[in-house]
């Protein structure tokens, strides 16, 4: 979930584009289908209810806390890093895969338990962990990077024009020992026209959160896996709530959809290069006004899908 959304507006177990998973999904049953990112289980129990017994689940999640919203479901539950989904899945299971799911991003709940640290706008410890698996914290990148590498971070992540003057604001002001202080600290730096245009702590957050999960290098290696782990004619959905995520998710479809690279004069292919993928978004799709204004969430989501196509 993009950072940019309120926390008060949003629900634990509402699931974004659901009636679109369902459509995109439905094709493939019966069937397998990973939801790589059960979160508050809600994608997982839309499905459910739409296919019934046609759908096995594979449910992943590293946070151990979402995983408890998969009691009473029919569904096998792995806490892990989705990145990885390669290992995890067949190791519950030697059934073809149908279809992967991703709705990436932090979850409401998360953003919701100022203990997390994840929010801007609670008082809580510099933390921003998914899972424990994250070898590194909130309060390590503020309080340890050196002031270039704090710059690249809030710029690359968080597409911050500001970030140098953050940069420089948060070296001076550390220690700093809570979100609540980390977020002063970053309004203070800012200009007043900034500090008007929404929360200027926004995109900070958004990048210390991404660098301490790794979050982007997820993205890449959980689409590609996914991918490779469906069976043919099977499908992968993603749902991006910001332009890294949907950028990459983009290029990987696109690159595992390209075929023949030769020059269009060459009569005979050279390359042996072919498609894996049928892309199903040429253009991504996104929530209605309806939907949006029901769901404060979804209103920056954008979902892609693809195919795979047979070798």
């Amino acid at each position: 979930m993009n950072q940019d959304q309120n926390e008060e507006e949003v629900g634990y177990h509402r699931p974004v584009l659901a009636d679109e998973v369902v459509e995109l999904m439905a094709p493939v049953m019966p069937g397998v289908v990973v939801d790589a990112t059960f979160g508050g289980g809600g994608h997982t129990r839309r499905m459910l209810d739409e296919f019934g017994a046609d759908v096995t689940v594979v449910a992943i999640d590293r946070d151990p806390e979402a995983l408890v919203n998969a009691a009473g479901l029919r569904a096998t539950v792995i806490e892990g890093n989705f990145g990885d989904i390669d290992s995890l899945v067949p190791a519950v299971t030697d059934e073809p895969i149908s279809g992967v799911l991703f709705d990436f991003g932090v979850s409401s709940h998360q953003l919701d338990e100022g203990s997390r640290g994840f929010s801007y706008h609670q008082e809580g410890p510099l933390d921003m962990r998914m899972g424990p698996d994250a070898r590194t914290s909130a309060s390590d990148i503020v309080n340890r990077s050196t002031l270039d590498e704090l710059t690249r971070i809030i710029r690359e992540y968080g597409e911050e024009p500001l970030a140098r003057r953050i940069a420089r604001a948060i070296v001076a002001a550390r220690p700093i020992e809570t979100t609540a202080t980390l977020s002063t600290v970053i309004a203070d730096a800012m200009p007043a026209a900034r500090r008007r245009a929404g929360h200027p702590a926004r995109r900070t957050f958004q990048a210390i959160r991404i660098a301490v999960n790794d979050e982007l290098v997820a993205v890449a290696d959980g689409v590609d896996k996914a991918v490779d782990l469906v069976r043919s004619g099977g499908r992968v959905v993603a749902i991006s709530y910001h332009s890294l995520e949907d950028r990459i998710v983009k290029q990987r479809f696109n690159e595992r959809a390209r075929g023949c690279t030769c020059p269009p004069d060459l009569p005979v292919c050279g390359c042996g290069n072919t498609s894996e993928v049928r892309v199903l978004t040429r253009k991504p799709i996104r929530p209605g006004d309806v939907e949006v204004a029901d769901n404060k969430r979804a209103r920056s989501a954008v979902l892609r899908a693809v195919e795979k196509v047979a070798s």
